[in-house]
């Protein structure tokens, strides 16, 4: 039992209420479980990709459709879509401007691993946004992670990097790791780490600012790689002055700050950098900014470009670790330019962010309603709730709080009703198409699920 002074949830009761909602979840998604048992005699784990299993229920529902903001399974059943491709679809699925300009590329050519003048289109865009001069172009947020490391090593001459805990770069080696007791350690589930993380990485908490200086005091640390909010873990708030103690501790100590733009452009056309009026070195970005089609940016200072510049156009560049054949490729720009010119933009902002906070302000009269020690926490248009009376400030208190128990079956209790939320965590995003009437649907849905565990 979990007991408050308001309300109490009971283990039995929850566990009880799993089985009833598996048993739901199965009998409704039948044409599901007959493709996931085909699946697994020829994709690994019956998934595309094995983090497609992490749903609620037994087996992944598989679609069949989708628009807007909302799934349509292949059993038929539709679904109000606030996980939106964990931000890969953040704006909307397949909006009509993208699938317009991606079918005209499409027939003049996908990619020639030459440019268009799309990509030069794109690389403005990008400078005005995020107020760095100079882009490339990557297929995904982990390539442009990785490049940004190579380029702040070679920059630097220095080879350790300097992440929060808790925190999510893709697949970056470099990244996944845990701090605990103080050591550097591989992160819980990491498939066959290259080298002891130690070796290249620095860990300390976010909103640490003691920890931070220390562990930039030495100068052998290339690069502070880190989300200007985490988002991870949960939703993770800077403390006032935080960002102002990071820029001047990476200033004073010859090191590059690369600020991952990937999920916090929920909070503006420039995301948190351009809202928050920050200062990085390097900024990358993926997932949203080709609406689904693969693509990603990563873009850098003057004196960055001017460092690594000569080892760029050398006659070595292909095995320099930067890109791929497909980086840069003509599709991926068009949808890129696509995105920015009428998905990601300030009218989109307008419409989102006041149903963001509609969606924050039902939920909390939800929490207070029910006396649960729970809260939410809304950062742009992403909105999430976390099983724990205050926000958490860092990464192990994120992770204290969390009740997989408890998530599972909230997320399936959801699942059942016609609602997807990230299966990560309690996150949900809020797209250009998502409405009012949809918003409230999640709040009644809320309600009735805080209803049936405290009964």
């Amino acid at each position: 039992m979990r007991l408050t002074d308001k309300a109490m949830i009971c283990r039995d009761r929850v566990r009880e209420l799993t089985r009833i909602e598996t048993e739901k979840f199965v009998s409704e998604h039948a044409r599901s479980k007959a493709l996931f048992e085909r699946a697994k005699s020829s994709l690994l784990a019956g998934v595309p990709m094995n983090w497609m299993v992490r749903w609620a229920g037994p087996f992944p529902v598989f679609a069949k459709e989708a628009k807007g903001s909302w799934i349509q399974d292949v059993d038929g059943n539709e679904y109000l879509d606030l996980c939106l491709g964990d931000t890969g679809a953040m704006f909307g699925h397949s909006p009509e401007v993208v699938v317009e300009k991606v079918r005209e590329q499409a027939a003049k050519g996908i990619t020639m691993m030459l440019p268009t003048e799309d990509s030069i289109w794109v690389s403005e865009e990008l400078s005005r946004r995020f107020n760095v001069p100079y882009w490339q172009v990557a297929m995904t947020a982990t390539d442009a992670n990785r490049f940004s490391v190579r380029l702040s090593r070679e920059v630097t001459r220095r080879n350790s990097v300097l992440v929060m805990h808790g925190c999510y770069h893709g697949t970056v080696d470099e990244t996944l790791v845990d701090l605990r007791a103080g050591r550097v350690i591989p992160r819980r589930g990491n498939v066959g780490p290259p080298v002891d993380p130690s070796v290249t990485t620095k860990a300390v908490e976010f909103n640490d600012v003691p920890a931070l200086e220390e562990a930039l005091a030495d100068r052998d640390v290339a690069c502070v790689l880190c989300e200007p909010a985490m988002t991870n873990r949960g939703i993770i708030l800077p403390d006032p002055g935080y960002h102002d103690a990071l820029r001047r501790a990476t200033r004073e100590t010859g090191t590059i700050l690369i600020i991952d733009e990937t999920h916090t452009i929920c909070c503006g056309p420039g995301g948190y950098t351009l809202a928050h009026g920050l200062s990085p070195d390097m900024v990358t970005i993926g997932k949203p900014v080709g609406s689904g089609v693969p693509a990603a940016a990563f873009g850098m200072s003057q004196q960055v470009a001017d460092a690594v510049m000569d080892r760029i156009v050398d006659d070595g560049t292909d095995e320099s670790g930067l890109g791929g054949t497909l980086s840069g490729n003509a599709l991926a720009v068009a949808a890129m330019r696509a995105t920015f010119e009428g998905v990601i933009t300030e009218e989109a902002f307008e419409r989102m962010l006041p149903l963001a906070r509609r969606f924050e302000d039902g939920v909390a009269a939800a929490i207070a309603d029910f006396g649960v020690p729970w809260h939410v926490t809304r950062l742009g248009v992403r909105v999430e709730y976390h099983f724990r009376e205050n926000p958490p400030r860092n990464g192990t208190e994120a992770e204290a709080a969390k009740d997989a128990e408890l998530e599972k079956l909230l997320h399936l209790m959801m699942l059942n009703r016609g609602i997807l939320l990230t299966p990560f965590h309690n996150m949900a995003l809020i797209s250009p198409s998502t409405t009012a009437q949809e918003v409230d649907r999640h709040t009644e849905t809320f309600r009735e699920c805080l209803q049936s565990i405290l009964a």
